[in-house]
């Protein structure tokens, strides 16, 4: 954990000002979530990184709270907030494995390009299932390295171990879906902008 907070800190900096690898792609994610969105709705993003998604989905919902290990990537997020005078966003640095909240608040959560970072995404995913609401969305952008790049499930130690990347899952796409629907959740969407990219789902708790 200590390891990964330090990765992250360290080129937080540099992580807020890289443009969006493909615009149109990161939009047509937004888009779709927003489909699932109401302006009644309390919504959770982990792993929210430097904010720019939480804020651009505020004005469609009534509040969300947004969570990372990086103290220094909730620092710039909250700059941001503070900057586009955005209110209903609330920032916190938390380990997801330490953030809770009561069984069926939450109507949406947000874990985009974390659960391939997380030590037991099976675990997360339960615990997300349990904070949904009944119809509750679950909103997913994830690497499946083991698609295409099996490799890494011995390259990926080594990287962690001397600090030149953080934790890093190998499964595949067949594997997230299989997590998703044995934690309770039916797939409402699914779509891959192209080879070698995040599988992005939209994954619904049953009523």
């Amino acid at each position: 954990m200590d390891q990964s907070v330090k990765f992250w800190d360290n080129i937080a900096e540099r992580y807020s000002k890289q443009p969006i690898a493909d615009e149109a792609a990161y939009q047509k994610k937004l888009q779709v979530t927003r489909e699932y969105f109401r302006p009644d709705m309390e919504v959770l993003e982990l792993g929210c990184g430097t904010g720019s998604t939480a804020i651009a989905h505020a004005p469609f919902v009534k509040h969300i709270q947004a969570i990372d290990i990086s103290s220094k990537m909730i620092e710039i997020a909250q700059g941001k907030a503070d900057t586009e005078n955005i209110k209903n966003v609330t920032f916190r640095r938390s380990a997801i494995d330490d953030f809770s909240a009561p069984d069926q608040t939450l109507d949406a959560v947000l874990g985009l390009s974390i659960l391939h970072l997380l030590d037991s995404k099976e675990e997360v995913i339960a615990r997300v299932h349990k904070m949904l609401t009944p119809g509750g969305i679950f909103v997913t952008s994830t690497a499946c390295l083991g698609d295409t790049m099996k490799y890494f499930r011995f390259v990926a130690p080594m990287g962690k171990f001397f600090g030149l990347m953080p934790l890093l899952k190998v499964f595949t796409t067949r594997e997230l879906i299989t997590s998703l629907t044995e934690a309770g959740f039916a797939i409402a969407h699914q779509w891959q902008p192209g080879k070698n990219t995040g599988v992005f789902i939209v994954a619904k708790k049953a009523q």
